[in-house]
This record gives structure tokens, sequence and C-alpha cells, in this order.
């Protein structure tokens, strides 16, 4: 089986699940005071030391959730929420977020009355950092926060934050980042970034799924979601995932320590793959930019084909993808990212993403490329009939 969905999520390294069972074994709560409480907290400060390092953040920046979701809602609301008592009621965001961004900010506008802001984006999925700019600076006191993706999950393009970052920073405006694609493939530095608060997940590293990471900068004011224990500095309650923690730590080092090669290495792999379908299908659209995108990320349109169709035609040949589309309570409807992008709905459901990662090989994209001709003509076919 070719596996080229790894944007969805990406295999355990071997040495991040061998960092897990080993902390598994060990028994002890890390808010307790006895011996196996203390040693159990030992190895969470550790691992807070080690990802600080990697990620060029304090080690008291970095508190644990159960997700990259979870940190995203975390950063959105608390942030929101801790400073609209000062009359401010709007949120800045953009028009291709993952859902885990989306969903949070149209609660937040549809429940608690949010003033929301959406920035649009080109055909390559860049947002518009003029117009971000702009709505920041003509009404900056009624900003709560600024929320937006390091790299985009779907298409791969790598986004441009620094001028956002500055303007929202010159006003006191905290900005954060959904970086659960980035971290581990592009280069990133929380402390040099300007970033109030970055987001990232265990299992799109090569760790464990339920386990997450909100990297926020010290001093800020933030309302917690959920309240009981106040174990990471009272921002967020539950008890430590040891095991989880320990494993995501080991993962985000490899990732970060081998991103450069790492970056070459499917970097060209992913080229050929490019080269390879448009070889194939030459009326294939790349979406995305073609060249400032995921080293992992390779996003195609096949016209005449339905993306559902394609996908599972490919499934039965031995390879696993995703499809461009969103699936909402059983109704599969077109991206949202590449209406955005100016795409037709036909054009947004007849894509497909496949996406490489530690564990893809010359086999995987040979294995695509011999499975995808025959796929692309039963799949137009079927919608022609």
């Amino acid at each position: 089986m070719a596996y080229l969905d790894h944007a969805a999520t990406t295999p355990m390294r071997p040495e991040a699940l061998e960092t897990y069972i080993d902390c598994a074994r060990h028994l002890g709560n890390a808010s307790s005071l006895h011996r196996a409480g203390r040693e159990a907290r030992r190895r969470v400060e550790e691992a807070r030391e080690r990802l600080g390092a990697v990620l060029g953040a304090k080690p008291s920046e970095i508190v644990f959730t159960g997700s990259g979701t979870e940190a995203n809602n975390l950063a959105i609301k608390g942030l929101h929420w801790a400073r609209r008592e000062s009359g401010r009621n709007r949120i800045l965001s953009t028009s291709i977020e993952h859902h885990a961004v989306s969903d949070v900010v149209e609660w937040l506008r549809d429940h608690e009355q949010a003033d929301v802001t959406t920035v649009g984006v080109d055909e390559r999925a860049y947002i518009d950092v003029d117009s971000a700019v702009a709505d920041i600076d003509n009404a900056p006191d009624e900003v709560t926060v600024v929320s937006t993706m390091s790299a985009n999950n779907e298409v791969g393009t790598i986004q441009n934050l620094g001028p956002v970052i500055a303007a929202a920073g010159a006003h006191g405006i905290p900005v954060h980042a959904d970086a659960v694609q980035a971290i581990g493939h592009v280069p990133m530095s929380f402390s040099d970034s300007g970033l109030t608060a970055l987001s990232l997940s265990g299992h799109k590293l090569g760790g464990p799924t339920g386990c997450g990471v909100l990297l926020l900068k010290r001093a800020t004011d933030i309302t917690p979601l959920l309240h009981g224990g106040g174990q990471e500095r009272d921002i967020r309650s539950s008890t430590l995932d040891v095991a989880g923690i320990c494993a995501l730590t080991k993962a985000a080092d490899l990732a970060v320590t081998e991103q450069e090669a790492e970056e070459r290495r499917l970097s060209a792999l992913r080229d050929q793959l490019i080269e390879r379908i448009q070889q194939i299908a030459p009326d294939a659209i790349l979406n995305g930019d073609p060249v400032n995108r995921l080293p992992g990320n390779v996003h195609f349109s096949f016209p005449g084909c339905e993306g559902d169709a394609l996908l599972m035609l490919l499934d039965a040949a031995g390879v696993e993808c995703a499809t461009g589309s969103a699936c909402s309570a059983g109704v599969a409807q077109p991206s949202h990212v590449l209406l955005a992008m100016g795409r037709s709905e036909d054009t947004a459901r007849s894509s497909l993403r496949f996406s490489l990662g530690w564990s893809t090989t010359q086999d995987d994209i040979d294995a695509l490329a011999a499975a995808l001709p025959d796929a692309v003509k039963r799949a137009r076919s079927a919608g022609l009939s």
C-alpha cells in the first residue's frame, strides 16, 4: 500500500513509538508528590525544555494540549475572551483556514456576536497581506486577535505572515498561527517570529494522536477553556499525558533536526510526482504556488473526474490519498479553500491531495504513477455516463 496522506496523519516515528512505550510503562501522575509522581513530572519538564530548544521557545511558553484543534480553540477563544473585556470584539482571520480555526471563529460570531473580518486570498492561496494590514491599521482598537495559518493544509502554499505580524504588533494585537502543517517542514523559531501564539499537533510530526501544543508568550492574558487542576500555568487543566508529551517531543526533535535534509528529499520526490502527473494527465491543474509550497504537498484538480471516485479507484489500486473536499454531515462539499481561490465548484470537486512524509519512498511515487492512468480514465468515463 502506498500511503500518500501524511497531511491528514503521519505514521509514528519508530523512535517516538519507542519513547511512548517506555514512558507508558511507568506509573505516576505528574501532579502527585510521591516518587512516581515526581518522576513523571521530571519527564514532562525535560520534554518541555527540549521542545522549547527545538522550537525556539522558552520552556515556560509551552502549553501541552490534547490536540492541535484544542490548541487552536484555546488560542482564539482564550485571547478573544480576555481582550473583549476592554471593549474590543473583532476577530481577523482568512478564507482558507482549517476548520479547527474557521469553525471556532464562526462559533464566536454566531453564538457570542463577535465581529469577524475575513481576509481573502489570490488564485495561489496567498492571503491578501495588504488588505489584512489595512484592516488592522484602520481600526486597531477593535481587534481582539488575528489568526491565520502558516501553510495551507490543502494546497500547500506557504504564507508570508511577516507584514501582518508587524502591523498587529505595532498596535499590541496578538497574532496566532496555526502551524500544524508547517512545523518540521519549514524553518521556524517562535522567539523570532513575532507571534503571540502558535499551534502544533503531534500526529502531523510522526508523534501520537491526542497530543498537541500551544506556544504562548509569557504575560499574555488568556481565558482558559478547561477548568480543573490548572496543570498548565492555570491556562489548561487536565492530567498530563506523560507518554504522549515525551513521544511528541521526540518526534518534533527528529522532524526539526532533520528538516533541512528531509526538505530536499521530499521536494525532489514532490517535484518528480508533479511532473509525472502532468505527463499522465496534461490537463490536470496544479493548485497552490508551484514553488513556494510545503515540500510534501502535491494538489491537483483533474477535469472531468469526481475526486471521490478517483480517490476510491486509487484506493482499490493500493494508493491512499485525500480529496480536496471536506465532508459535512455525510454530504460531500467542494473545498472552501479552492472556492476561495476562485475555482469553480466542478474544479473543486475534481481535486486530490497527495501528501508525502518521513516514510514516503520512491516506490510510493512509482505506485501512484502506475495506478493513476487507469484511475483517471475510469473516473472520467464514470463522469460522462
